[in-house]
Order: structure tokens, then sequence, then C-alpha cells
């Protein structure tokens, strides 16, 4: 145990040497600028693969922003919608013109903030916008498109969080959204807060759930459906992990 510990402090000595040997002054020449757009507090940004220039925001309660020229300008692509509310984004990786947004505030949980009203679909770059449905869902975290496969999507619903809810969980289309199917779904109290794919291996998901309800009097934030869950097919089959991870009622999780 004691050469352990002194190793452990040999190794920490080193790093913070080397830590030291870089000039601070470098970091003085750096300078913050705000590039926009102004539209209330966002957390769904996508970029488009291979063009730098282009990337879409999309704002709690302002829509969607739009910027050709890596920043210098935005313009709103969203107003002709039913919603403001923009909790996702995803862009199609091997179709730059496919975007897709997800309604419903997700980050801050609070009673004022602005619900959503589905899943939009454009295939012009978002100069024009379709609800493909989900319109229950309430609050839309996560939006993601099969990197092979254009026309297979899945979305993350947490839902409304005011009430027990049927419609949060995990959904999934085929078709470009004709059509959906939930593919994965703990209780009526916990949705899904956020997704991620594995982009070698498409068919493999990660779905982080959140036991949530909110009311005017009370926040009853995790339980014991919350945790993360994998799929190695899809969707068509989900595991809870537990391995590695804490025990017990989860908390938030995303």
């Amino acid at each position: 145990m004691g050469k352990r510990v002194l190793w452990l402090l040999i190794g920490l000595a080193g790093w913070r040497a080397s830590a030291q040997q870089v000039d601070s002054s470098l970091f003085r020449q750096l300078r913050f600028r705000f590039i926009g757009p102004d539209g209330n507090r966002a957390i769904a940004v996508a970029g488009v693969p291979g063009d730098r220039n282009v990337s879409y925001v999309g704002a709690a309660s302002g829509g969607i922003f739009k910027t050709e020229d890596a920043g210098i300008s935005w313009r709103p692509i969203f107003d002709s919608t039913d919603n403001s509310s923009v909790g996702a984004l995803a862009v199609a990786p091997s179709n730059p013109r496919q975007v897709w947004a997800g309604t419903g505030e997700t980050f801050l949980i609070r009673p004022a903030e602005a619900m959503g009203n589905g899943v939009y679909k454009s295939t012009n770059a978002g100069r024009s916008w379709t609800n493909m449905g989900l319109q229950a869902t309430g609050r839309i975290s996560r939006v993601i498109v099969d990197p092979t496969d254009t026309n297979t999507v899945y979305v993350a619903a947490l839902g409304n969080t005011h009430k027990p809810q049927q419609e949060r969980g995990v959904y999934k289309t085929t078709d470009g959204g004709k059509s959906w199917e939930r593919v994965l779904f703990v209780d009526t109290l916990t949705g899904c807060s956020d997704l991620t794919i594995d982009p070698q291996h498409p068919g493999t998901l990660y779905a982080a759930m959140w036991q949530i309800t909110f009311n005017t009097w009370q926040l009853n934030s995790g339980g014991p459906g919350s945790g993360i869950f994998k799929t190695t097919d899809g969707g068509r089959t989900w595991n809870r992990l537990s391995n590695g991870l804490p025990g017990g009622p989860a908390h938030p999780v995303g």
C-alpha cells in the first residue's frame, strides 16, 4: 500500500510540474465574443457534417435559427410552425438536407416553460417544416437519425412531467416519420431524458430514463423508474444497466 501511495505522489508531482510549464500569457490572448443568435436559452445545436459553416440552433422559446457563414449571421427558419419551443435538433448524417426538430423544453423543468407539439421534419435544409406526429409527448429531449438510413429515426420523449402519462419513452420510425412505434417504456412517471447511438453499430443505443413529476406545489425527481437502458437490436429489446452503477432509486440521468 505504501508503494502505491508513493508512486501516486510521484505521478501527481510530475503532472503538476508539466502543467506549470505552460505559459499563462498565451491564454490572455483569447477573447470571447457573442455570435448569437438572440432567442432565449438554447440546448439544441446541430451542425452539418463536412460543412463547418452551416449550423442550427434551437431555442427554448424562440424557434430555430440557422447560420451559413459560421455564425457571422443568423436567420429564423421555424416561425411558420405552430410551436417555438425546441429541445432537440438532428441533421441526417447521410443527407444534410434532412433536418429534424423535437419540440418542448427538457433542460429546465418549471411551471412557466413552453411545451412542445411533437416532432418536425424538413427535407430542404430548414426552408419548410412538416409536423410528423408525437404531439402528445410534451417534451422531446433527443432526435437521432440512423447514420445508414434516413428513414430510421429515434425520438426520446420525456413527457409533459405534470402528471402520469402514457406517451413517455423512446419512439422509432422506419418510414421517415409516417408511423411511429414506442420501443421503450418504463412507466407513466418515467420519460427519456437523453438518447445516444453507436455510429459504428447503429443497432446499439443507450437511453437515459428519468422518473419525474412536477406540479406547482411539489417536485418529485428520481425514483425506481430512472436508469440507463441499452439495446443492441435497434430497440426491439432493452436491458437496464446495473454493473458499476449505483443502486437504489436513481435521480436525473442524461
